[in-house]
C-alpha cells in the first residue's frame, strides 16, 4: 500500500526491508536516542512465521517519517492447536504532527493487513494513556489485567551508577556474565509455563527463540528450576519453570544472585489464574500491570484462555 493524500499532508507506505532504516530515523526525534544497530531489522524479521513486515510508515510531504506503527507476527497455542497470531508492538508519532488521527488511521490499516495476511488474532499491552483510546476508537477487547511484582534484593543498584560511563559500563557488564557464568544454559528461551496450567499462550518453538535473540535475554539454571531473564536496570524474570514446592528457596537464591549482580530489584510480570500468579501472589504485593487486549479478526477464538508472562512482551 502507498497513499498519497495532499489535503492532509502526508502520504503512507507499508514497511519493509527498503525503509526499515526510517524506523531509526523516526526512534531518534521521538525518544532523543539512537536504537542499537540493526534493532528494528531484527525486531522486524519475522519470516519464521511465514509473515513480516506487518505495519505501516506514515511520510510528510518531504518525506520525512512523522508516524508508525507495526505489528509482529507469532504463533498462539490453544491445546493442539496453533493459530498465527500478532502483538502490537511500536507506535511511533514525530512530536510535531500529533493530535492529528495518524495513530487510528495507521491502526486500522494495519488491522485490514493482518486479515489480509490470515493473522486471526491480535495482541497488545498498551500502557494507561492508550488504554481508553485503543477500547473506545479501535474496537480493543479487554480479558484481564496482568499483575507486576517487584522483589527488594537489598542491594544498592549500581546500574545507574555505571551506565553512565562507557568504561564502567563495559567492566560492569563483564562482571555480572562473569557471576551469571556457573547459572548459564546454553538455550536460547524457556517453554511457556501456562500450559502446564491448562491456558493458552504464545507459542515458544525453536524457531521463536532464534528470533528473540534480539532481545539479549539468557536462560538460567537456579536449583531445579529454569528462567528466563533479562538483565538490565532490573532483573526482569521472564518466565519460570519450577516446582511449586521449591519456589521460595528458589527465590532466596535469586534473591542472592541478584544482589552479587548489584541489582536492587527483581521484577516479574504474569497473568492472574496461572500457577506463578498464586506463588508470587501468596509472598508478595501484586501490583497492577498490563492489560491484556486483543483484536479476534477471525471470530470465535478463545482469548479468555490466553494467559500471558513478562517473556511476552516485545520488549523483552
Amino acid at each position: 500500500m502507498n497513499t498519497d493524500d495532499p489535503i492532509k499532508g502526508y502520504h503512507i507506505k507499508r514497511l519493509s526491508v527498503n525503509n526499515l532504516h526510517d524506523l531509526e530515523k523516526l526512534h531518534t526525534v521521538v525518544y532523543g536516542a539512537i536504537p542499537p544497530a540493526n534493532f528494528y531489522f531484527m525486531k522486524y524479521n519475522t519470516a519464521y512465521t511465514g509473515v513480516e513486515y506487518i505495519g505501516f510508515i506514515a511520510y510528510n510531504n518531504e518525506d520525512l517519517p512523522i508516524g508508525y506503527y507495526g505489528v509482529i507476527p507469532c504463533f498462539i497455542k490453544f491445546d493442539d492447536r496453533i493459530v498465527l497470531a500478532a502483538q502490537s508492538a511500536d507506535t511511533m508519532t514525530h512530536p510535531q504532527f500529533r493530535f492529528k488521527g495518524l495513530f487510528v488511521e495507521l491502526s486500522n490499516i494495519t488491522f485490514q493487513l493482518c486479515r489480509d495476511n490470515d493473522i486471526q488474532l491480535l495482541f497488545g499491552f498498551p500502557n494507561q494513556n492508550s488504554l481508553p483510546g485503543a477500547i473506545n476508537k479501535l474496537g480493543w477487547h479487554m480479558t484481564d489485567r496482568m499483575d507486576c511484582f517487584i522483589i527488594q534484593t537489598g542491594a544498592f543498584s549500581w546500574y545507574r551508577l555505571f551506565n553512565k560511563l562507557l568504561l564502567l559500563k563495559s567492566l560492569y557488564a563483564d562482571y555480572q556474565q562473569r557471576i551469571l557464568k556457573k547459572h548459564l544454559k546454553l538455550q536460547h528461551g524457556i517453554a511457556n509455563s501456562a500450559f502446564n496450567d491448562g491456558y493458552a499462550g504464545v507459542y515458544r518453538d525453536q524457531h521463536y527463540f532464534n528470533y528473540k535473540c534480539y532481545t539479549h535475554s539468557q536462560v538460567i539454571k537456579i536449583g531445579n528450576a529454569t528462567l528466563w531473564v533479562k538483565i538490565g536496570r532490573e532483573f526482569l524474570i521472564g518466565d519460570i519453570l519450577v516446582n511449586a514446592h521449591n519456589f521460595e528457596n528458589v527465590m532466596n537464591k535469586l534473591k542472592k544472585l541478584a544482589r552479587k549482580l548489584g541489582i536492587s530489584e527483581l521484577h516479574f510480570h504474569t497473568s492472574p489464574g496461572t500457577t506463578l500468579h498464586t506463588l508470587f501472589s501468596n509472598r508478595f504485593t501484586a501490583i497492577p500491570s498490563f492489560h491484556a487486549l486483543f483484536q479476534d479478526f477471525e471470530g470465535g477464538v478463545p482469548i479468555n484462555k490466553i494467559k500471558f508472562t513478562s517473556a511476552d512482551i516485545d520488549t523483552f
